[in-house]
């Protein structure tokens, strides 16, 4: 087993005198400190070399690889594994060369402050990310503590809160904790950007609540028609089968509705959709619905299909079914193991799905559904167009 040469240590505002006598010796007997200019600043000069993290921080990589051979330390926030540091780190190199030393950080310290049991509480971060993903973590009664990139953090999450229903959250700012200038604020009237930004949900009067299983309402979507319709979508999500973490391309992504829904459930998306103004209303919708994220390319499938990244893990085929080597294409385009959806409402597309079915097997369904409407002074079934569909597995 390797011997530990990189030691990534949690520090917090009150410096060195918080560590413990042995954390504090692994410090003192670096050959190269590697940190932000706060954190480096906490340490007195002695005979150790020091580097501050590069931007971007991708470029700390080399830099840490060229240090390989001394001892070296990382100093970092608080709890490193926690949305810090050491959670990079631990992708680029063997466990078995890091030590890892955490702090109290900025979550425990919050909790601590206000007596919200951690366990209860939804720690996020709005640090390098888009605060819009935030707003799928609004519920009744949920508790959030949210890491903020800066002193701005507070008011916009203040404004997604009411642009999402939950204006009546209360919300308190806690600032520079465990340090001489540490302050709790009850609002959003934060001065330092090392702040945390606390939340108890609380949903506005008339508010509507939009769940994270897949089927959201049709109006929930921007769209010129060209949608996934909500009955159609939840079994088309259903038998996609998203898990965390795994990819979908969503061919003829149209208003995006799938590959956002497959986003709300954890995963990671990237919409194909050729229509410009089809893009602009994608990227809408994303943001609103809490997928800011979700990649969009703008190209006709399947000559737009961005074959040289990530396999995806399911494809969806809305639109183009019946346009030739789509299928086939994306097919040979998933991961091991992967899933193949594909809808149809045109005897083209239907046409097209049967064909395939007779030569790679899975699955085929016709879905109808009719909804009641008025007719004079009656109410009768109005059918919408029934949807063919085809579910497959890459084996």
């Amino acid at each position: 087993m390797s011997t530990p040469w990189l030691s990534v240590i949690g520090i917090g505002e009150d410096g060195l005198a918080g560590l413990s006598a042995a954390t504090r010796a692994v410090v003192e007997r670096a050959e190269a400190l590697v940190g932000g200019i706060r954190h480096l600043a906490m340490v007195p000069l002695g005979p150790a070399s020091r580097h501050v993290w590069p931007s971007p921080f991708a470029l700390a990589q080399p830099l840490l690889e060229s240090l390989r051979g001394h001892r070296v330390v990382v100093l970092a926030s608080g709890e490193p594994l926690w949305f810090g540091a050491a959670a990079t780190l631990s992708r680029w190199f063997d466990p078995a060369e890091m030590m890892v030393a955490p702090h109290p950080g900025a979550f425990s310290l919050a909790a601590a402050r206000l007596v919200w049991p951690l366990q209860d509480c939804l720690c996020l971060s709005a640090h390098g990310r888009k605060a819009e993903a935030l707003t799928l973590h609004f519920a009744p009664g949920r508790r959030l503590l949210i890491l903020s990139e800066d002193a701005n953090t507070p008011k916009r999450v203040a404004a997604l809160l009411h642009e999402h229903g939950f204006g009546a959250s209360r919300i308190t700012v806690l600032e520079n904790l465990g340090g001489a200038a540490e302050r709790v604020v009850a609002g959003i009237d934060a001065v330092s950007d090392l702040n945390v930004v606390a939340v108890d949900c609380s949903p506005s009067p008339g508010w509507r609540q939009l769940s994270l299983v897949p089927g959201l309402p049709d109006d929930a979507f921007d769209h010129d028609g060209q949608l996934t319709k909500r009955e159609v979508r939840a079994v088309t999500l259903a038998m996609l089968a998203p898990q965390p973490g795994e990819l979908l391309w969503d061919v003829g992504a149209g208003c995006g509705s799938v590959a956002i829904e497959w986003m709300r459930a954890g995963g990671q998306a990237v919409a194909i959709e050729p229509k410009a103004e089809r893009c602009d209303r994608i990227a809408r919708n994303a943001l609103i619905l809490g997928a800011p994220d979700l990649e969009i390319v703008a190209a006709r499938a399947p000559a737009g299909l961005p074959l040289d990244a990530r396999a995806p893990d399911a494809i969806f085929v809305g639109g183009g079914v019946s346009e030739p080597g789509v299928l086939d294409i994306c097919r040979a385009a998933l991961k091991p193991g992967g899933r193949l959806v594909a809808n149809a409402v045109t005897i083209e597309g239907e046409a097209a799905l049967i064909s395939f079915h007779a030569v790679q097997g899975g699955e085929m369904s016709r879905l109808s559904v009719a909804r009641l409407a008025p007719v004079g002074g009656f109410n009768t079934w109005h059918p919408a167009m029934p949807v063919t569909q085809y579910v497959g597995w890459k084996r």
